[in-house]
């Protein structure tokens, strides 16, 4: 990764789509029952089968790949308002916040760098995160781990992230809320969905949200306004059409570039108060994030259903940023460097996905197919503004937030300019080879080029793959499947060589097989995985270049490890989403490698309503995850356990009051070393009140 701002791109490459499934309208609707079977759009509102893993309709507890889902509830409970909060929420997931206005989502070692929503999607590069990314307009979001290249035509080892978007309901219903908590949290929220026909054929949902708040970290302040709508409706009798948009700005004022310094110049390792940061008060760091899509669904007679979806993204990311480095001498708290750095970012997306899906009968069964191609184009321009002052040795550490000036800036000036374009051509199918064993076969073509320029290197890529994916599901009875999968690596990689030209692409294979079962009458999904991987030519940091702009190399990793997972209700009054994470990753040689990724994570919440006095729900929630080192800057953290609690009181049927505690323990932490961060929140909390009518 660069020192520079210019791989800051938006950073969810969020290609929006929404789910049309076409079925029966559901015993809720208040419909006339003589035009149910023409008001198909009645029936796509309705909750759906996961089509994650392979574009196919699928139960999670027979998809041959591992799947965690993070439900509206779950968000609800721990107060998951952005979407790093709710990742936390997730089986196998590390949130690796490295600054405060940057992060990766990792799962099993490696960074997850293909995104959906709703299903359609494109990779996300980087990975980057840019901004604290809103997560009220989600209904839930699922994290497909392992390789997944039949939905996104690219990926790695880690996995998919596919967010659900809110649509319209089949009634008129809505909720405000309003928090106020810790580090002066103010936070207003508001969903609405209202039909817009008699019969409910055309219906709309709006979203929005305004939240400011401060930080425990010195200097930081964030706001963020958050806006969805989304409009869905029959045009024929057998077609339907949906749009949306959505709009969010955040400010940030007091950001980090990079994290703390915790290297001392005897080697040993600097500790610091929680709240330090590096940061001046002239910094900022602005994200504005639009997406706009819109689908159209057409049902055959025969059930098929062929849809095409068009997406749109952009986003703007204006910065002034500090950044410092070197070692602290332990006796002065000199020896630190100033980088100051302005920066400019625009993007841009575009993305056609057409898609039909379908059963068909062969040799006495039904099975399904799912045939699609998709287009979508990218660009990215950066500018800089060269800091013409502020490169004096900074003062000891820690420092005040007014101790250095912001500098003079120069001219602007084009630092980068890529566009990509990504085609892919894609098939799936479902073969029921008997009641109790079926087969998942897909395919996936792409065709992949990248032109531009980049710090004064020329870009010119160009790339073709065919991936195939097969796996098989046999249930053993009703409660107990076994499965296996394989998928190919295909990831184009966004790392720049010591010269500045992109790395070759990362491929490779994985492996994963595993067993499913369900519990106390189908109320708890248990799932046991273990999975192995192998990367070639996979990007790993080798120093700083001439330009003073990271650079990598390109190494071969093998990874294996298990994964278990619990969900669902242990007991009528008693939920629960536990999960436990085993991996080792090694290079060619065999020593280790990606050392900043825990060896062993454990995630979990339990919820319970408390039987005497059933409008009272608690719970705990929360991780553990062991020791892990940074080799490159000589940076350890030790095991640790985080420990959260909510408790909710339904005051009346639509009025409900709700308590957070976070950190109970006030565990001190470094939060990632994925590029050494910087201190975990301390113990803190909220008080929600919402009402829903």
């Amino acid at each position: 990764m660069k020192m520079s701002h210019n791989f800051a791109l938006s950073a969810v490459v969020l290609a929006m789509g929404f789910h049309a499934q076409a079925q029966e309208a559901n015993s809720e609707t208040k419909i006339d029952q003589d035009t149910v079977e023409k008001v198909i759009v009645v029936g796509t509102r309705t909750e759906q089968a996961s089509k994650g893993a392979t574009g196919l309709t699928m139960e999670l507890n027979e998809t041959p790949q591992s799947i965690s889902v993070i439900t509206s509830e779950l968000l609800k409970n721990y107060g998951a308002n952005s979407l790093n909060d709710a990742l936390k929420l997730a089986t196998g997931v590390t949130v690796e916040e490295y600054e405060t206005n940057r992060t990766n989502y990792t799962s099993r070692g490696f960074d997850i760098k293909s995104t959906q929503v709703d299903g359609v999607g494109m990779p996300n590069n980087w990975g980057i995160v840019t901004g604290a990314m809103e997560s009220y307009g989600y209904d839930e979001i699922e994290v497909i781990r392992g390789a997944n290249g039949l939905l996104t035509g690219v990926g790695n080892a880690a996995g998919t992230i596919n967010y659900v978007r809110k649509r319209p309901t089949n009634e008129n219903q809505g909720e405000v809320g309003i928090t106020l908590g810790s580090f002066d949290l103010k936070r207003l929220q508001a969903d609405y969905s209202a039909l817009l026909t008699d019969n409910g054929s055309w219906a709309a949902r709006v979203v929005a949200v305004i939240e400011d708040k401060e930080s425990y970290l010195d200097g930081l302040t964030d706001d963020r306004t958050y806006l969805y709508g989304v409009v869905d409706g029959q045009l024929t009798e057998n077609s339907t059409l949906a749009a949306g948009f959505s709009y969010q700005k955040a400010n940030t004022d007091g950001n980090m570039w990079g994290g703390l310094v915790f290297n001392y110049t005897d080697g040993t390792q600097a500790e610091f108060h929680t709240g330090a940061s590096p940061t001046q008060e002239w910094t900022s760091w602005n994200t504005e994030n639009t997406s706009a899509f819109i689908e159209y669904a057409y049902t055959f007679t025969n059930d098929w259903e062929a849809k095409v979806t068009y997406n749109n993204r952009t986003s703007e990311d204006p910065s002034k940023l500090f950044y410092v480095y070197g070692a602290i001498d332990k006796a002065t708290g000199l020896g630190l460097n100033s980088y100051p750095g302005r920066y400019e970012d625009e993007f841009n997306a575009d993305l056609l996905d057409i898609n039909l899906i379908g059963d068909f009968s062969l040799f006495g069964k039904e099975h399904q197919l799912n045939l699609g191609m998709s287009s979508s184009s990218s660009s990215r321009s950066s500018h800089n503004y060269a800091a013409l002052t502020g490169w004096d040795p900074a003062p000891a550490f820690p420092y005040a937030l007014d101790a250095i000036p912001e500098p003079t800036w120069g001219e602007r000036t084009l630092y980068a300019d890529i566009d990509i374009t990504l085609n892919r051509y894609f098939g799936s199918t479902k073969f029921n080879v008997s009641d109790s064993f079926f087969v998942v076969a897909g395919f996936n073509a792409i065709d992949f080029t990248r032109e531009g320029i980049n710090s004064g290197v020329l870009i010119d890529n160009e790339e073709s793959e065919l991936s195939p994916y097969i796996g098989a599901t046999y249930s053993i009875n009703d409660d107990i499947n076994l499965y296996v999968s394989y998928s190919d690596i295909y990831q184009p990689q966004e790392q720049y060589d010591f010269d500045g030209y992109f790395l070759a692409p990362t491929k490779g294979v994985n492996f994963e097989a595993g067993i499913k079962t369900q519990w106390f009458n189908d109320d708890l999904l248990a799932t046991f995985a273990v999975f192995s991987a192998e990367q070639d030519n996979l990007a790993n940091y080798a120093g700083i270049n001439a330009n003073g702009n990271y650079y990598y190399t390109g190494i071969n990793v093998q990874s294996t490890g298990f994964e278990l997972e619990l969900v669902g209700k242990i007991t009528d009054n008693l939920t629960t989403t536990f999960g436990y994470t085993s991996i080792d990753i090694e290079n060619d040689a065999g020593d280790k490698t990606n050392e900043w990724a825990p060896r062993n994570v454990i995630n979990y919440t339990f919820n319970y309503t408390v039987p005497q006095v059933q409008q009272l729900t608690v719970g705990l929630g929360g991780k553990w995850q062991s020791d892990i080192i940074n080799t490159t800057y000589n940076v350890k953290q030790d095991a640790y356990l985080l420990v959260n609690a909510f408790a909710r009181y339904d005051i009346s049927d639509k009025l409900n009051v709700q308590a957070n505690l976070n950190n109970l323990t006030d565990e001190k932490y470094i939060n990632t070393l994925y590029n050494v961060g910087y201190y975990g929140a301390p113990v803190n909390g909220s008080v929600s009140l919402s009402y829903s009518f």
